[in-house]
Formats: structure tokens, C-alpha cells, sequence
């Protein structure tokens, strides 16, 4: 199969302005998610809706392409950056992977465990959770829990801690159950994406702000594959502030 990483990124955020810029260790934060990706796809693009982003990943190497600026989700920008690739480079992809820009731990083998769930022909979409092994991160506003069922197939995707546990402290949750947090990755077939992308926008997409429960409101399947690999979602300056700290 071929696949297309696709990372949208764009200047303006409610919380953290430019963020795609903000300067990690010397380097664009970017730029990190780029060249760790690199490693494992062949065709890589940074979809952005501002010059400034452009000029900075084609200054260390990268490739970008310009997107509308009237796209309220990463998603339609994949679709709107796909159909340019694909005329740039007279092809077709089987499978687009929607990075987010602001994911800069990303991992390589996260890539990887998003393309086997495409060995299974019936996979549409799927995306990665990871289990939560730090109740600090019950706490966490920046993430986003999700619940599966027994065949690894998403039932709801919250900014709230779900599953909750009745009856226990929250800070005892853990002794009680495996919680897991999404990660912002995606991958969908070609056709999945055009689909998803024409969808209206759904009750509880708005209502949660996130995306994937549009394709899950629609009647539509997810497939969760478990990572390993930590993650730290740079939403506000307290977690470019962590991430300082980890690099």
C-alpha cells in the first residue's frame, strides 16, 4: 500500500499562537515532528495555511503545500492537501496519515502501528491510544480519552476522563481501571478521507470539539491500535513548557 503523511499546521491557535514555530531545543517544533516521521514514509508534507510556516519547513528541507484558510478541522485540510499531492505528482495513495503538528515526541514505530491496522482490508480509519500510567494525567485538560470495545473498535472519544468510576475518589481511578488517552494520529484510506471530509459537522464533534466523533456519530468505524510511546500534546505554554523540559 502507499502512504501519504500529511501534517497541518497552522499559525493561528485560541491558546497558543504560532505554535508550529515555537522554538523547541533550535528547532522549529515543526520541524521535529517532520523529520521524526520522515523516518518511516516516504512522502511526507507539511499542509499549511500560512507563509510563515511554508518558509519554515522549506528552510530545513521539508515540503509544504498551501491550503485554504477556511478549514475548521485538520481533516478537510488533509483532503484539500491530498488532491494537490496527488496532481503534483501525477499518483494516487492508498492510505493518507494526518500527523499533528504539535505532537513533537512522536514516535516512528506510532507510524508504523497506524500502517498495520491497514493489513486488515475492512480498516477505514484508525488512530492510536496509549494507556495512562500517571494520574496526573486524569488531570490533564489537554487530553483526550477514548473508550474501545472488545475488537479494538472505538465507541466515544471525550475531553472528559472516560470511563468514569462511580462511587471511587478520582485519584483512587486507577486502582479500579486502565484509562486510555488518544493520540493525535490518524490514518484513513483515500476514499474513507473524502468521505469524512464532506460530512456536516456533528453534535458531538462541536460539543466535545473533537473531529472523530463526526465519523462515529455517522454510523462510521475506528480502529485503535495501542502504542507504548509516550506523547505530549502542545496545546498552551505550560505544555511547550514540559516539553522544554523533556528535550
Amino acid at each position: 500500500m502507499k502512504f501519504l503523511g500529511i501534517i497541518p499546521a497552522r499559525y493561528g491557535s485560541t491558546r497558543l499562537e504560532g505554535k508550529p514555530l515555537a522554538d523547541i531545543k533550535g528547532k522549529p517544533m515543526i520541524q521535529w515532528v517532520y523529520e521524526k516521521v520522515l523516518t518511516t514514509l516516504d512522502h511526507v508534507y507539511v499542509a499549511t495555511d500560512d507563509e510563515r510556516i511554508k518558509s519554515a519547513v522549506e528552510a530545513f528541507g521539508g515540503l509544504a503545500v498551501m491550503t485554504s484558510e477556511e478549514h475548521t478541522t485538520g481533516t478537510n485540510r488533509c483532503l484539500e492537501a491530498m488532491d494537490i499531492i496527488c496532481k503534483e505528482l501525477q499518483t494516487s495513495f492508498d492510505v493518507v496519515i494526518n500527523i499533528q503538528g504539535d505532537e513533537p515526541l512522536v514516535h516512528p514505530e506510532q507510524i508504523e502501528a497506524l500502517k498495520n491496522c491497514f493489513k486488515n482490508p475492512y480498516t477505514e480509519l484508525a488512530t492510536l491510544v496509549i494507556p495512562v500510567t500517571e494520574s496526573i494525567d486524569l488531570e490533564n485538560e489537554s487530553e483526550v480519552f477514548v473508550t474501545f470495545d472488545k475488537n479494538m473498535k472505538a465507541l466515544y472519544f471525550s475531553r472528559m476522563v472516560i470511563p468514569a468510576v462511580q462511587g471511587v475518589a478520582k485519584k483512587d481511578w486507577m486502582q479500579h481501571a486502565t484509562f486510555y488517552k488518544h493520540l493525535g494520529l490518524y490514518a484513513y484510506t483515500a476514499e474513507a478521507l473524502k468521505e469524512f471530509a464532506t460530512l456536516p459537522q456533528s453534535m458531538l464533534e462541536k460539543l466535545e470539539r473533537l473531529e472523530q466523533n463526526r465519523w462515529l456519530e455517522n454510523g462510521g468505524h475506528i480502529t485503535v491500535g495501542i502504542t507504548k510511546h509516550q506523547s505530549i500534546p502542545v496545546d498552551t505554554m505550560e505544555d511547550l513548557e514540559r516539553i522544554r523540559t523533556y528535550f
